[in-house]
Parts: C-alpha cells; structure tokens; sequence
C-alpha cells in the first residue's frame, strides 16, 4: 500500500521533491496557500532568470553558509544535474558571460513552472491551492484549512521571510517555535546596505553603478558590481557579504567594508601608476591612468583629506582598501533572501525534524544562507530532491553521496 506525502508549500524545493518522488511508493499531496505555485520563483525571474551557477560543484559547494551542512544535498543533486533534468522536461539552458545559467533565450519563468507542473501532473501529483497550514494535532498531524490532513510524511517547504507578495512571509515561525521547535528570527540577506553618505556626494551620484570592484568584509571578498542609491549601496559585490556584515552589525552595531576600486592591480602597481603618470593632476590621473569612474573619483574626494589625495602613497591605499560604514541592513521585505527560519540543529542530515519523526523542512525556511546567482535556487531544489531519495530509498540502507564516498 502507498504511503501518504503531504508537501505543504509549492515553491521550488518542493515541486522537486514531488518531481523526484517515487509514484509507486507515495501518493503524494502538495498543499499551496496561494492559488498557484511558485510564485516567488516567477517573481524572482523578472530580475534576470538565472536556473543555477556553472562553477565547478567542489567551489559551488563553498558559497553556502554554514559550510558543510548542504554539501550532502548539493553533491547528491547538483547544477549539472539540475541543467540535465531542466532539458529532459524541455527547457534547455545555457551558460552566460557571468557564468550564471539561464533558460535558452525565448524562455520564460512561466513556461519553466508549466513545464514542471506539466512533468508533476503527468505523475498524478495533486495540487490543492488555497490550503493554508496552520498548526498540528494531538497526533502530529498538520491541520490544513482547519482540517486534520492523516499523513505518513510530512514535509514543509515554507518559504523565508521575504517578498510578502508572494505568500513567502514567514509567519509560520511563530507556530513552529511554540511546538518546541528550534527557530531563529529571520534577518535581511542579499539586501541594500545603509551608508550615511555626505549629502554632495549623493545628490550627484545616486543611482550610480560602481563597475568592476572587490568589496571586502571580514577578510571575504566579493568581486562584482554595486550600485550607490539612496539608502546605501546595493548589488552583487555587496550581497555576497551579507553573512560577514551582518555579524559586524550584530556584535558591534555597525560594520566596515573596503572596497578595491581596481582589483585588477596590486597596491604596488596602483602606486606606480599614481608617481609616473605623465598627468599633472590626480584626478587626470585617476582617471585617465587608472580608469576610475566620476563616482569612484568623488568618494574618494569626499570621504579622504586633501593632503592624502594628494599624496600618492596614502591614495594607492585608499584605491585598494577605501573603508566604508555601514550602519543597517535593508528592511526583510526588501531583501532577495532571509536567514532565520528552522535552527539547523533541530533538524537531521536528512532534515527530518528531531521532535517530529517523518517530518521534515527543506528549502529557503532552514536557516542557511547563499549569495545571488542561482546559489539560493540550486540549493532549494538540492534539498528538494535528496530528501525524495532519503525517502525512496528509506528502508534500504541508503547513503548520501558524500557518505558513499568517506565509507568506501
């Protein structure tokens, strides 16, 4: 006789879970409190729809925070793995210049959903919209519109704490934490950063990109672009941070970045280039020796003497390592990803609740933490996946790859 999965959320992780589920072991339920799945993934997608990255899976595995606790999950289903499974259900991707993996061009976020949910429904899975979770039981069992749903597993697939739009609002903490569940509060990650700049400078340059710099926190460093706004200063070479800015926030209320205007050159080379320049004036120089923007010229300007900018040794310093305050983080429903969520001690390798047998959270709601660039999608579709194989193979001594491997 079958086994009863309920799934109750229907965003990624989820949907792969029930993609990878073995038919004719489980009949399986997936309970969505929208009245479509994904939405966040369609959302997301308007920003540029990267599937996944393409790096090696040994350097992929090290974006993720904590390290280690998804190496099982991402070894078991990987990028390629990911791409392969997109083009055996018709959507076939590609690499681009920023080595992120996208739909092939033509292909967007909504036929990649309906090419999944097509693959779902050709497996029987059900889908009931509008089923809203709320609590458990006497017997454990999730009580789903006011109705007690029997199961025999039980998976959440809840979502963080950002995009309120899109139904992943994070209100089910609350009812986790009082089942003695472990949780953290969720926190902003993948999020614009608060710089209190000098009123010139922001009026001339907001919304100004900063192209082709490191930013550097907590001796990590993060190659990219960032854009001067408003509020601060947002974009991928300041959100790969996040995990590094906000423990300075955190223990010391405030956090300090340096940024490294050129990358591409050392301190030294960066000096040479100021004391030999056949340019008269440091800001020519700047500019035209070593190709600084306007913007990158006038922070300088504004945040430095005007005895350092002028000396050539203290100014290669300042290119190389320009430091920057940084006093908040973005408000949670303007950030791309929260950490918080489920404690990661309260749930097995196989991410099975500890108080709650066959009960499991996968995805964005455990608290782990990714960059921007199909790190956050992959990982949810990873967890999605081993934990259908876990359950597949359940009562079969099964090992998770990285396991196979340390046993071997």
């Amino acid at each position: 006789m079958k086994k009863r999965i309920a799934i109750i959320g229907g965003g990624p992780s989820a949907l792969l879970l029930a993609a990878f589920l073995d038919a004719e072991k489980f009949t399986v339920t997936v309970y969505e409190k929208n009245k479509t799945s994904a939405r966040k993934f369609l959302v997301a997608g308007k920003g540029g729809f990267n599937l996944t990255h393409s790096e090696p899976i040994e350097q992929l595995i090290k974006r993720y925070t904590p390290n280690g606790f998804l190496d099982n999950a991402l070894l078991h289903f990987t990028n390629t793995d990911f791409r392969n499974w997109l083009e055996q259900i018709g959507i076939p991707t590609f690499i681009g210049s920023s080595k992120r993996i996208y739909p092939k061009e033509g292909i967007k976020p909504i036929q990649v959903l309906k090419a999944i949910l097509k693959t779902l429904q050709e497996k029987g899975v059900v889908f009931k919209y509008e089923h809203t979770f709320t609590n458990w039981d006497e017997n454990n069992n999730p009580i789903i519109n006011n109705k007690v749903i029997p199961t025999d597993y039980t998976v959440f697939s809840l979502g963080g704490g950002s995009w309120k739009v899109t139904g992943s609002d994070g209100e089910w903490l609350n009812t986790f934490s009082k089942k003695g569940i472990e949780t953290k509060e969720f926190q902003a990650s993948n999020c614009a950063y608060q710089v209190d700049w000098k009123s010139n400078f922001i009026q001339k340059h907001e919304g100004t990109p900063l192209k082709n710099i490191a930013i550097k926190c907590n001796n990590v460093m993060q190659k990219g672009e960032a854009v001067i706004t408003k509020f601060g200063l947002e974009g991928n070479a300041i959100y790969g941070l996040s995990p590094q800015i906000r423990e300075q926030l955190d223990t010391k209320s405030k956090a300090t970045v340096l940024i490294d205007f050129k990358p591409s050159l050392s301190l030294e080379n960066v000096h040479t280039k100021l004391k030999l320049s056949k340019y008269r004036s440091t800001t020519d120089v700047l500019k035209k020796e070593l190709k600084l923007s306007v913007a990158a010229i006038d922070l300088l300007k504004s945040y430095i003497s005007k005895e350092s900018y002028l000396d050539s040794v203290i100014l290669a310093k300042y290119i190389k390592q320009f430091p920057l305050e940084i006093l908040n983080a973005a408000p949670i429903n303007e950030a791309i990803s929260t950490v918080g969520g489920i404690d990661l001690n309260a749930v097995s390798e196989n991410f099975e609740l500890k108080t709650i047998p066959n009960q499991f959270c996968i995805g964005e709601m455990l608290d782990w933490d990714a960059p921007t660039g199909g790190y956050l999608l992959q990982a949810c579709v990873s967890t999605g996946v081993y934990l259908a194989s876990y359950l597949n193979n359940k009562n079969n001594n099964w090992l998770p790859i990285k396991q196979k491997k340390s046993s071997s």
